[in-house]
C-alpha cells in the first residue's frame, strides 16, 4: 500500500486518481528548460571574441618577432661598422699629424709593451680630455692609468656582444703586418695596396683591456671564427676595417689564404674576389 500525497490515505499503488480526495495522482510532465540570460549570453559571445583576439594578437607576435629581432641585429651590425669607420678616420688623422700610422704599442725601455695605439687614437676620437688625463709616464695597468680607463669608450663596443668590459676591434700584429710591435709604418710601404690590406677586425672575446697593449697576433691564427680575432656576434661573419678606410663584411666561410693575403701590407699575393 500507498499513502495519497494530498491525504495521506492507504491507496493502492498505480491508481491515477486518489479514492479519498480525488486528486490526481499523474505526475506533470516536465516543463521547458531554463532559458539563459541575455547577459549569460552576451558573455559567452564576448568571451569567445576575446579568446579569438588573443590568439590572432599571439600568431602575429609569433610572426613579427623573427622580423623585429631582425631589424635590431641589422641596426646593430651598421653601428658597428661605423664604429669602424671612425676608428679608421681617428688612424688617418693620426697619419695626416705624425706622417705614420700609430703603432701596434710603445715599449718601455725594456722593449716591453707599455701603451696602447687605442689610447694613442684617441685625440682623434673626441676623447682629448681621456688622452690628456693618462698618464704616458706611468704602464698602462697602474692604479692611476686604470682608474682613468676603467669606463671603455663606446667606440671599442660592438653593440651586439653582451660583453661591455673588453674592446671588440683589435690590430692585426705580428711578423709581415701593418702593425708589426712598435714599429710604425707609412702609407708607401703598404705595397699592395691599402684596399687589399686588413688594419682592424671584430673579436667576438679578445679578453683585451681597451687600454691593454695587446691585439690579435698572426701567430695564432689558422682560420675565422677565432674569438680572439676574426669573430664577431654578427651571424655569417665580422667587420673588418681596411687600410683605404673602407668597412667591409668577410664571411665566415672565406678562404685561409686570402685571409693571409690580406694580412700582409707587401706580400705580393694576388687576392682577387672575396
Amino acid at each position: 500500500m500507498a499513502n495519497c500525497p494530498y491525504c495521506a490515505e492507504q491507496i493502492q499503488p498505480g491508481l491515477t486518481t486518489c479514492p479519498h480526495c480525488q486528486s490526481s495522482l499523474t505526475p506533470a510532465p516536465p516543463g521547458p528548460a531554463p532559458r539563459k540570460s541575455n547577459a549569460a549570453i552576451w558573455l559567452v559571445v564576448i568571451g569567445g571574441i576575446v579568446l579569438s583576439g588573443v590568439c590572432v594578437v599571439g600568431i602575429l607576435i609569433a610572426l613579427l618577432l623573427p622580423a623585429v629581432q631582425q631589424a635590431r641585429e641589422a641596426a646593430r651590425r651598421s653601428a658597428c661598422k661605423n664604429n669602424l669607420k671612425r676608428i679608421g678616420l681617428a688612424l688617418y688623422n693620426y697619419n695626416d699629424t705624425y706622417g705614420t700610422f700609430p703603432p701596434a704599442y710603445i715599449p718601455d725601455t725594456t722593449g716591453k709593451p707599455m701603451h696602447s695605439w687605442r689610447v694613442l687614437i684617441l685625440p682623434f676620437l673626441d676623447q682629448s680630455p681621456l688622452h690628456d688625463a693618462y698618464d704616458f709616464t706611468q704602464p698602462w695597468d697602474s692604479p692611476q692609468n686604470m682608474a682613468i680607463t676603467q669606463n671603455i669608450p663606446s667606440v671599442f663596443i660592438c653593440p651586439s656582444s653582451p660583453n661591455h668590459s673588453d674592446t671588440h676591434y683589435v690590430l692585426i700584429t705580428g711578423k709581415d703586418t701593418c702593425f708589426d710591435g712598435s714599429k710604425a709604418i707609412k702609407f708607401r710601404e703598404i705595397t699592395d695596396g691599402t684596399s687589399q690590406t686588413l688594419f682592424v677586425v671584430e673579436a667576438r672575446e679578445s679578453g683585451i683591456h681597451w687600454s691593454e697593449p695587446r691585439d690579435y697576433d698572426t701567430a695564432s691564427f689558422t682560420a675565422t671564427g677565432d674569438p680572439g680575432g676574426l669573430s664577431s656576434y654578427h651571424s655569417g661573419g665580422f667587420n673588418a676595417l681596411f687600410g683605404d678606410g673602407s668597412v667591409r663584411f668577410i664571411n665566415e666561410s672565406t678562404n685561409v689564404r686570402i685571409l693571409k693575403g690580406l694580412i700582409t701590407p707587401s706580400g705580393g699575393e694576388v687576392i682577387g674576389e672575396f
